[in-house]
């Protein structure tokens, strides 16, 4: 009885060792081919607020664009190529009070994929997006 109840564990361990091997394995590959991907970058902030400076892109390809001024802005549309990692952009602003709001947004491929937002008087928002 005893080498009865081995056998079934040994079997049982076998099974669950082979079962486990086989449903780990990669039959197919569901991620999207590396492509290039349009950005564009976003800014809002609070009525009464002023917008000045923005660094935005992608990697270490970078844009600075200082002396804004009011409440919106908009990027340009940058291409990324297919090896870029991340699209970042960091804004500035002058709160008008200390309810003051600002909103940043990455857009890739004419989709919203991230948001920062900051509150104050001195206003700093950040979003960053994993392209990969």
């Amino acid at each position: 009885m005893e080498l009865l109840k081995n056998k079934i564990a040994a079997f049982i361990v076998m099974a669950t060792i082979m079962c486990s091997s086989i449903g780990c394995s990669k039959d197919k590959d569901d991620t999207p081919a590396n492509t290039s991907h349009k950005l564009v970058f976003k800014a809002e902030a609070s009525s009464g607020s002023s917008l000045n400076t923005v660094v935005y892109g992608y990697d270490n390809s970078l844009t600075s664009v200082s002396s804004l001024s009011g409440t919106t802005w908009t990027s340009p549309e940058i291409t990324a190529p297919a090896n870029a990692s991340v699209a970042s952009v960091i804004m500035n602003a002058i709160g008008a009070n200390a309810s003051s709001t600002l909103k940043v947004q990455v857009y890739v491929d004419g989709v919203l994929k991230k948001e920062g937002n900051s509150a104050g008087t001195a206003l700093s928002a950040t979003a960053q997006f994993n392209l990969r």
